[in-house]
C-alpha cells in the first residue's frame, strides 16, 4: 500500500530529477553549494553517529539528484528511491557492476573484517539408482499390474527385487574452492545433476549413496546445507500468476538475510571507533539488504539489474495456459530465486538454456564477479558455453559416465588431453571439445598422432591417466591433508533451520496467498456465477407453489431438495483440489529448499478462503431458501446458514488435503470421486440408516455428510409447518416423516451435526498440512534403458570394452581407412566424412524421389494490427511482417534462415510450407517451376517443428512406422516400408532408442536431443522432397546438436533440399550449411547466397560494406554477423541494410537464378496425386486404430486406473447393498435399489469422462501437426479415437455389472441381466464420448473440465431420482427428456421392477408405484433402448465433427 502514496508523491519529482541529472549547469550548482552541503552532510552523519549500534542500523542518509540530503530510516524507503539508489550504484550492469563490488569490498577490507568463505570436499562418491531394464520397463497395463504385485511381495520379502541397479556416480573426489569459477562439463547423463544435487545437499531418498561432502570440514549433519548453499535447478518451476518481482521480492523474504545483520553491526561498530565515514549510497544499500521484513528488499532490485530482467519485472511468469515472460527469461528468474538470498554456496545446474550467449556471457560474468570479489564458491554446469564464456571460468570439472576425468585449473585442461594424444582443432570451442572428446563417436577425429594407430580411449583409462598427471598429483595430496576447522569463519556455516522467524514467514505466506486468490479472481467470479445458476434452477424446480405438506411423499421431495444442496455445496470445493495440485510443485521445490514449513502454507490457504465461503454459501441460502418454502421462521433460516457454511468448509478442507495426498491429477481426482462416492452413499439419502449393513455402519458414522444431512433435515421438518399431525397418527408429519427415512427426529441433532462438521474442518486441515511435509512429490520417470546400455555403464564402471555387434565393426574399420586421409579435423571436414561414407551407401536407400526446387519472388505477409497496437494510435488496419522476401532453395543444399527474435523466421517458414491458419499472404511460390498446390505439395514436402509433438504412448519405432505407413504412397509393400524405416533410422542415429517410449517433453520419455532426432526421422520416412526445420539445435548441447546437424547433413546429402531456421549457431555448425538467407527485424532480407568456405563469401560482403568492423581472428561469423547488422549498428552508421543489399551485385544474380528456376524444365510435367492423402480412407481408419490401441495398450495411468477404479466400486456397492434388490416391502427398499443405480451411474460415467479429457487433449495436438503434414483426415483420427474405446468400456461395462448384479441380489433371468449390462454399457460409453466432445468443442481440458461439471449437476438434478418426473413442474419436464440420465435410470428401473407384482406395505402393488410415482412404464423400454444408443452416436459425430470444424491451434 505504502508503495503506491511514494509512487505518486516521486514520480513529479523523478520526472524533474532526470532533466537535472544529464544537465551540464548541475556541476556548477552543485560546486558553488558544495561547501555548505558538505558542512550539512557531516553534521547529520555526526547526529547518526551517536546513536545506538542497532538504530543507527536502521538509518541512513539519503541523497536525491535535487533538493537537500535528507536522514531516513530504511524500512521506510520507496519503489523510487530504491530504483534511484541502484541506477546510482549500477548504472549498466555490464560496467558498473564490478566498480559497486569493489567499493563493497573496500569498504569491508578497511575495517579488517574477513568475509566468511566456504569449501566443498567430496571424498569417494559413489551413487546409483534402481530400475526395470528393457521392455519390463515400458508402462504397459500388464506392467503395471505386476510392478504393483512385486512392490507388495518386495514389502513383505517373498520375492527379491526385479530392479537391476544403474550406476550414476563412481568413484569420484574434489574440492571445490572458495573465489574461484567451477565449470562443470560434460555429455548429457553423465551424472551431472546428481552430483550438483549431492553437493547441495539434496540427494534423493530412493538413490543408494556411499561418501562423504563436507563444508569446510564439517559433515553435511552438523548444519543446514540448504541454507548453507542454494542449488538452481534446470527446470523453471514458478507460480504463473505472479510477476518476475513479486516472485523474487518472496522468495527474499522467505530466505532472510543471514549474517549480513551482523556483519553490518559489526562494520558500523569498528568505523566508529576508527572515525570513517563511508559513502552514503553504499552505506544506504548495504543497510537496506541486511534488514530482514522489509516487504521488498534493495538486493531483489539489484538482481532483477544484474540479470537483464528490468524489462519485464512487471510482467507474469506465465504457463502453459498464460501468457507471460520468454523462456530464457523464466531461466533467469530461476536463477535470481536464488540468488536474492544469502547462501554463500551456489550449485547452478544448466542455467544457459534457451538463452543467447550474450545474456550467458554476461550472467556469467557478474556471477564471478561477486564470486571473486566477495569470496563466493560456485558450480556451473552449462550445455554449450561459448567460447568467450568459457574463457572467464578458473576452474573445469569434466564428468563423462558418472566418473571425473579431469579437475584443476582451466588453462592445464587441454595440456592434459595432448598428454593422452588428443588436440583441440583450430575453428572449434574448447567446451566443445572436451564434451566430445570423451564419447566413442567423436573421440577418433581428435587423435593428434598421425603415425600412431588409434584406438579407443575409454573414460576409465582417462579417469586413471588424470591420477598421474601433475594436477591429479596435486589434487590428491590437498584431499589427504584435512581442512583445518580452526579457519573457518564462524558465520559461514547456518544452523537455523529458517530464514526469518515464523511471525515473518506466515506475513509472507499471507501476503502470496492473497496476491494468488486477486489473481485468481476469475475462477471465484465463475465458480459464484455457476452457483447463481443452480441457486435460479433449484428454485424454480422445487418452486412453493408446487411444494405440499400434506403426506410423507411430499417431505421426500423437500429432502430431495436438501440432499441437492447439500450436494451443491460439497461439491462447490472440488476445485480446490484442481487448484492445490497446480500449486504443489512450486512448494515441494519451496519446501525443500527451506523457504518455509508446511503449516506456514497451509494455514493462509485455509483462512483466506473463508470470507468467500461466506458469499457462496450466502448466494445459495438467500436465493433458494424462501422460494422453495422452508420454514418460514427466520431463526431457522440462519441455522440453515450455519450449517452450510461449516458444510463447505469442510469439503474445501477435505478436498485440499485430497490434493496433498495424490499429488497428481489424475490419481487425485480418482481419489475425490471416491472420497466424494462413500461420503455420498453413506450420508442417509442415498441408502436409509436403517438398511446400512452392519459391516459399513462405521462409514455411516464417519462420513461428515451425514451429520450435515441430518442436521439440515432435523432444522426443516421440526418446524412449525410440518408439526401438524395427520390422521391415524400420534406424532407430527415431520417427525413421521423422518422416522420412515430413517433420520434421527431428536433436535438435538442439529447441535451435533454442526459440532461434527467443526471438528472435520479442523481435522482435515490439520491433515492438509501432515500431509504437505511428509509426502514427498512423485519421481519423474526418466526414458528406458535398455539392456546394452547398462551392460555399457557397467563396463565402463569396471574398464571392460563392451564387443560391437559385428555390423557396426566392419562400418568402424570401413571408416578408418578413409578417415585417416582427411587433415582438417573440423566440423565440416566431419561432415565430409560423412558424405563419404554416404557415396558407398548411397545405393541404400530404396526409396526414390524426385528432387525438387522451391522458389519464391515478392512474399509478403501481414496479420489484423492488434488490439494493444492500434491503442497507441498506429492508424493502419494491417501490420505486415514479411516485407517483400525473394529466394530459392535447391536440391542438395544446405540454406540457413537466419536473423534476430522477431524478425520472421518461422513465419517465413510456415507461410512458404503452408503451415499459416490465418492472415494475409502475397507474393508467387513455385515448385521447379510450376505454381505451387498446398494439397499436392504437403505429400512431399516434411516440417520439423520447433515444438516437438509426438503422440506419448508409443515407441521410437513405432512412431515411425506409423508416419511411413500413412505417408509413403500405396503401391510401397509392407517390407519395403519397413527396410526403410530401418534406413531411417540408422540415418538419424536412432537405433540405440528404437524401443523406448516417447512421452511427454520435460515430464518423461526422451531426451530433448533424442526428440529432436525423432522429430526429423518422422518427416524423413515420407520420403519428402523438400523440409523445413524449425530450429533444430535449440535447447540441445554441443554434442547433442552436432549430432543432429549430422542427421540434417546425412538428410541433404541423400539430394533434398533442406532449409533449417537457427537461432544461435556455435562455428562449427555455422560451417555446415550452404547458403544463407539473413533477415533484419522486421522481416526484410539484408543477405541472401553462400557462405563460402569458413564463411568467406558472407564475411567478404559485410566487411565490403563502409564502416563495418572486421571480424577478430576466431570468431564466431554468425555472431558478428547478427551483432554488426543490428538495428542500432544500422541507426549508428547511418545505412540500411536492406539497401545495401537491392543495390548489390548478389541481388542481381538471385534474380537472374529465381528467374530461371521459375521456368518448369523442358519435358518435365506438373506434380499430380490423384487422391489428397496417400492411404485409401480404410487404411487411414486402421493405422489410426492401431496407434491408439498401442497408446491405450502403454497408459495405464488412463486405462488400468480405470478399470481398478471399477471393480473397486463395483465391490463397495456390491457391500453397501448386499441383497437389496430382492427385498421390496417398503418403498425406501425401491429407492435404495434405486440409489445404487442412480449413484452408480453418476460417479463411475462422470470418472470416465473427466479421465479421457486430459487423453484426448493431448493426443489432439497431435492431430494437428500429422493433419497439417496431410497424413490423414480428420474422421479417420476420431474414428480411431472412438473404436478403441468400445472394447475398453465394454470390459469396464462387464467387470462392474456381474459383480454388482450377483452382489445386489437382482433377479436372474437372462432378459433382466441383458438389459442392465446393455443400459449401463452404453450410459458408461456416452459419457466418454461426451467427456470427448466436450475437449472437441473447446480449448484445452481445463475449459472442457468447467464446461462439463456445469452439465453434470444438471443431469444430476433432473435424473429423476432426487425428484421424480410426475413431481416436475411442467416449464421444467422438457429437460427431464433432454437429460441422459433420466433415460437410463428409466431404462434399469423399468427393466427390475416394472413387472414386479408383489404388494408394499402401503398397500399398493411395486408395478403401479412405479408407474404412478416414478412415471416408469415397461412398454416403453424399447423406445429408451433405442434413445440411449442414439444419444451414444449422436455424441460420437458431434466429437467427430468438431475435431475436423475447429482448430483451436493459432499460427
Amino acid at each position: 500500500m505504502e508503495t503506491g502514496d511514494v509512487l505518486r508523491a516521486s514520480s513529479a519529482r523523478l520526472s524533474s530529477s532526470n532533466i537535472w541529472r544529464n544537465n551540464p549547469i548541475e556541476v556548477f550548482s552543485r560546486s558553488s553549494r558544495g561547501n555548505e552541503e558538505d558542512d550539512e552532510d557531516a553534521l547529520k552523519w555526526a547526529a547518526l553517529e551517536k546513536l545506538p549500534t542497532y538504530l543507527r542500523i536502521q538509518r541512513g542518509i539519503l541523497t536525491e539528484a535535487e533538493g537537500p540530503t535528507r536522514e531516513i530510516d530504511i524500512k521506510s524507503l520507496g519503489w523510487i528511491e530504491r530504483r534511484n539508489l541502484i541506477e546510482r550504484l549500477v548504472k549498466i550492469a555490464e560496467e558498473d557492476n564490478e566498480k559497486f563490488l569493489l567499493k563493497l569490498k573496500e569498504r569491508i577490507d578497511r575495517v579488517g573484517l574477513d568475509l566468511p568463505t566456504i569449501e566443498v570436499r567430496f571424498d569417494h562418491l559413489n551413487i546409483e539408482a534402481e530400475a526395470y531394464v528393457g521392455g519390463r520397463a515400458l508402462p504397459t497395463i500388464f506392467n503395471f499390474c505386476a510392478n504393483i504385485l512385486e512392490g507388495f511381495l518386495n514389502c513383505l520379502h517373498i520375492l527379491p527385487s526385479r530392479k537391476k541397479p544403474l550406476p550414476i556416480l563412481h568413484d569420484v573426489s574434489g574440492i571445490i574452492k572458495p573465489r574461484r569459477m567451477t565449470l562443470l562439463l560434460g555429455p548429457p547423463s553423465s551424472g551431472k545433476t546428481t552430483l550438483l544435487l549431492t553437493l547441495a545437499g539434496k540427494l534423493g531418498k530412493d538413490l543408494k549413496f556411499s561418501g562423504k561432502v563436507t563444508y569446510n570440514g564439517h559433515g553435511m549433519e552438523e548444519f543446514v546445507p540448504q541454507r548453507t548453499s542454494a542449488y538452481i535447478s534446470q527446470y523453471d518451476l514458478h507460480i504463473g500468476e505472479m510477476t518476475v518481482r513479486e516472485t523474487l521480492s518472496f522468495s527474499a523474504r522467505c530466505q532472510g538475510v543471514g549474517p549480513r545483520y551482523e556483519m553490518l553491526a559489526e562494520l558500523a561498530r569498528r568505523e566508529k571507533s576508527a572515525n570513517i565515514k563511508p559513502d552514503p549510497d553504499l552505506d544506504l544499500y548495504m543497510k537496506a539488504a541486511s534488514l530482514e521484513g522489509q516487504e521488498t528488499n534493495v538486493v531483489t532490485d539489484y538482481i532483477l539489474k544484474i540479470l537483464g530482467l528490468e524489462v519485464c519485472a512487471d510482467t507474469l511468469v506465465g504457463d502453459e495456459m498464460l501468457r507471460g515472460i520468454s523462456g530464457g527469461q523464466k531461466k533467469r528468474v530461476t536463477t535470481g530465486e536464488m540468488m536474492v538470498g544469502p547462501a554463500r554456496a551456489l550449485f547452478m545446474d544448466e542455467i544457459s538454456t534457451g538463452l543467447d550467449s550474450s545474456t550467458t556471457f554476461q550472467i556469467v560474468n557478474s556471477l564471478r564477479q561477486s564470486i571473486h570479489i566477495l569470496n563466493g564458491t560456485a558450480v556451473i554446469s552449462l550445455l554449450q558455453p561459448a567460447p568467450e564464456t568459457y574463457q572467464l571460468f578458473d576452474d573445469i570439472i569434466l564428468l563423462s559416465d558418472g566418473q571425473i576425468v579431469y579437475q584443476g585449473p582451466r588453462e592445464y585442461v587441454l595440456e592434459f588431453f595432448e598428454y593422452m594424444g588428443f588436440k583441440c582443432p583450430e575453428r572449434k570451442g574448447v567446451a566443445d571439445f572436451l564434451q566430445e572428446v570423451t564419447s566413442k563417436k567423436d573421440q577418433e577425429q581428435y587423435w593428434a598422432d598421425k603415425d600412431e594407430p588409434y584406438m579407443f580411449v575409454t573414460v576409465n583409462e582417462f579417469a586413471e591417466a588424470f591420477q598421474s598427471f601433475h594436477i591429479g598429483r596435486k589434487l590428491g595430496d590437498e584431499l589427504a591433508t584435512p581442512f583445518d576447522k580452526s579457519k573457518s569463519h564462524p558465520a559461514s556455516l547456518t544452523t537455523k533451520k529458517y530464514g526469518v522467524n515464523t511471525k515473518q514467514l506466515l506475513k509472507a505466506c499471507f501476503w502470496r496467498e492473497y496476491l494468488l486468490m486477486k489473481r485468481n479472481s476469475f475462477i471465484y467470479i465463475f465458480k459464484m456465477v455457476q452457483l447463481f445458476v443452480a441457486a435460479f434452477v433449484t428454485m424454480t424446480l422445487f418452486l412453493r407453489t408446487e411444494m405440499h405438506r400434506n403426506t410423507v411423499t411430499d417431505g421426500g421431495i423437500y429432502l430431495g431438495a436438501m440432499f441437492f444442496t447439500m450436494i451443491m455445496i460439497m461439491f462447490n470445493g472440488f476445485s480446490e483440489l484442481s487448484m492445490s495440485i497446480m500449486k504443489l510443485p512450486v512448494f515441494y521445490k519451496q519446501r525443500d529448499l527451506l523457504f518455509y514449513p508446511a503449516w506456514a502454507y497451509s494455514l493462509p490457504t485455509w483462512i483466506l478462503k473463508i470470507p468467500i465461503t461466506f458469499l457462496e454459501v450466502g448466494v445459495w441460502v438467500f436465493m433458494t431458501y424462501y422460494v422453495i418454502g422452508y420454514d418460514p421462521n427466520i431463526e431457522r433460516f440462519f441455522k440453515q446458514y450455519f450449517l452450510l457454511l461449516c458444510v463447505n468448509q469442510m469439503a474445501s478442507a477435505l478436498f485440499r488435503f485430497i490434493g496433498a495426498l495424490g499429488r497428481n491429477i489424475i490419481v487425485a481426482n480418482t481419489f475425490g470421486s471416491f472420497a466424494l462416492l462413500t461420503v455420498l452413499v453413506l450420508g442417509g439419502f442415498v441408502i436409509s440408516r436403517d438398511d446400512v449393513k452392519k459391516w459399513w455402519l462405521w462409514g455411516y458414522w464417519f462420513s461428515p455428510m451425514m451429520y450435515g444431512q441430518n442436521a439440515i433435515a432435523v432444522n426443516e421438518f421440526l418446524g412449525k409447518s410440518w408439526s401438524h399431525i395427520p390422521p391415524n397418527s400420534n406424532e407430527s408429519l415431520g417427525v413421521t416423516f423422518m422416522k420412515s427415512r430413517g433420520l434421527f427426529p431428536q433436535a438435538y441433532w442439529y447441535w451435533i451435526g454442526v459440532g461434527a462438521t467443526i471438528g472435520y474442518v479442523f481435522l482435515f486441515n490439520f491433515l492438509f498440512a501432515v500431509a504437505l511435509k511428509y509426502l514427498d512429490p512423485f519421481g519423474k520417470p526418466q526414458s528406458v534403458p535398455s539392456e546394452e546400455a547398462l551392460a555399457d555403464k557397467k563396463a565402463s564402471k569396471t574398464g571392460d570394452s563392451v564387443e560391437l555387434s559385428s555390423r557396426e565393426k566392419s562400418f568402424e574399420r570401413g571408416n578408418e581407412s578413409r578417415r585417416s586421409t582427411i587433415s582438417s579435423r573440423t566440423l565440416s571436414a566431419r561432415v565430409g566424412s560423412f558424405s563419404e561414407a554416404n557415396q558407398t551407401r548411397k545405393r541404400g536407400m530404396i526409396l526414390p524421389f524426385e528432387p525438387h526446387s522451391i522458389t519464391f519472388d515478392e512474399i509478403r505477409y501481414a496479420i489484423e494490427m492488434p488490439q494493444e497496437m492500434k491503442a497507441q494510435g498506429i492508424p493502419e488496419d494491417r501490420l505486415e511482417l514479411l516485407k517483400g522476401v525473394t529466394g530459392a532453395f535447391r536440391p542438395g543444399v544446405l540454406t540457413a534462415l537466419m536473423g534476430v527474435s522477431g524478425a520472421g523466421k518461422t513465419t517465413l517458414m510456415d507461410v512458404l510450407s503452408g503451415r499459416k491458419t490465418g492472415g494475409y499472404i502475397n507474393g508467387r511460390i513455385t515448385i521447379s517451376g510450376y505454381p505451387k498446390k498446398q494439397e499436392t505439395f504437403a505429400r512431399i514436402s516434411g516440417y520439423c517443428e520447433q515444438t516437438d509433438i509426438h503422440s506419448p504412448h508409443v515407441t521410437v519405432y513405432e512412431s515411425l512406422i506409423y508416419s511411413a505407413w500413412l505417408r509413403l504412397p500405396p503401391d510401397v509393400d509392407s517390407d519395403t516400408r519397413k527396410m526403410f524405416v530401418e534406413e531411417v533410422m540408422e540415418l538419424v542415429e536412432l537405433n540405440p532408442i528404437r524401443g523406448a517410449l516417447v512421452g511427454l517433453p520435460g515430464i518423461n520419455g526422451l531426451s530433448t536431443e533424442q526428440r529432436k532426432r525423432l522429430t526429423i526421422a518422422v518427416e524423413l520416412v515420407a520420403n519428402p522432397s523438400i523440409i523445413f526445420m524449425d530450429e533444430p539445435t535449440s535447447g540441445l548441447d554441443a554434442r547433442a546438436a552436432a549430432i543432429v546437424m549430422r542427421t540434417v547433413r546425412n538428410t541433404v546429402d541423400t539430394g533434398r533440399t533442406v532449409v533449417c531456421t537457427i537461432h544461435q549457431p556455435s562455428i562449427d555448425i555455422f560451417d555446415a550449411f550452404d547458403e544463407l538467407l539473413l533477415l533484419k527485424r522486421g522481416g526484410e532480407e539484408i543477405y541472401v547466397g553462400p557462405l563460402g568456405r569458413y564463411s568467406s563469401r558472407l564475411i567478404e560482403y559485410f566487411e565490403g560494406i563502409e564502416g563495418v568492423p572486421k571480424i577478430r581472428d576466431g570468431y564466431n561469423p554468425a555472431t558478428w554477423m547478427l551483432e554488426i547488422t543490428t538495428t542500432a549498428q544500422e541507426v549508428a552508421l547511418g545505412i540500411n541494410f536492406t539497401d545495401v543489399y537491392k543495390n548489390s551485385e548478389l541481388c542481381r544474380r538471385n534474380k537472374e537464378l529465381i528467374k530461371e528456376l521459375s521456368t518448369s524444365p523442358p519435358g518435365s510435367k506438373e506434380l499430380y496425386f490423384g487422391t489428397k492423402y496417400s492411404q485409401s480412407f480404410f487404411n487411414q481408419c486402421m493405422a489410426c486404430l492401431w496407434k491408439q490401441h498401442l497408446s491405450y495398450w502403454r497408459n495405464p495411468p488412463y486405462t488400468a486406473v480405470r478399470l481398478l477404479f471399477t471393480t473397486f466400486i463395483a465391490l463397495m456397492f456390491g457391500t453397501i447393498f448386499w441383497d437389496i434388490g430382492s427385498i421390496r416391502k417398503k418403498k425406501q427398499d425401491l429407492f435404495n435399489a434405486m440409489g445404487s443405480m442412480y449413484a452408480a451411474i453418476l460417479f463411475i460415467g462422470v470418472q470416465n469422462a473427466t479421465s479421457v479429457q486430459p487423453v484426448v487433449s493431448i493426443e489432439r495436438t497431435v492431430f494437428y501437426r500429422e493433419r497439417a503434414a496431410g497424413m490423414y483426415s480428420a474422421l479417420p483420427y476420431a474414428f480411431g479415437q472412438v473404436v478403441i474405446e468400445i472394447p475398453h468400456v465394454f470390459v469396464q461395462t462387464v467387470i462392474y455389472g456381474v459383480i454388482v448384479y450377483a452382489m445386489i441380489g437382482f433377479e436372474w433371468t437372462a432378459s433382466k441381466l441383458f438389459w442392465y449390462l446393455f443400459f449401463m454399457y452404453f450410459t458408461l460409453l456416452y459419457f466418454t464420448f461426451y467427456g470427448m466432445m466436450t475437449v472437441a468443442v473447446t480449448p484445452d481440458h481445463n475449459v472442457a473440465g468447467i464446461i462439463s461439471s456445469f452439465f453434470y449437476f444438471l443431469w444430476n438434478l433432473f435424473s429423476g431420482f432426487i425428484i421424480p418426473r410426475t413431481r416436475i413442474p411442467v416449464w421444467w419436464r422438457w429437460f427431464y427428456w433432454v437429460c441422459p440420465i433420466s433415460w437410463t435410470l428409466y431404462g434399469l428401473v423399468a427393466t427390475q421392477f416394472g413387472d414386479i407384482e408383489d404388494t408394499l406395505d402401503t398397500g399398493e402393488k411395486v408395478s403401479d408405484f412405479i408407474r404412478d410415482y416414478l412415471g416408469y412404464d415397461t412398454d416403453f423400454v424399447g423406445v429408451v433402448a433405442v434413445v440411449m444408443v442414439g444419444m451414444t452416436v449422436v455424441f460420437a459425430i458431434t466429437f467427430a465433427y468438431s475435431i475436423k470444424a475447429f482448430n483451436f491451434q493459432k499460427r
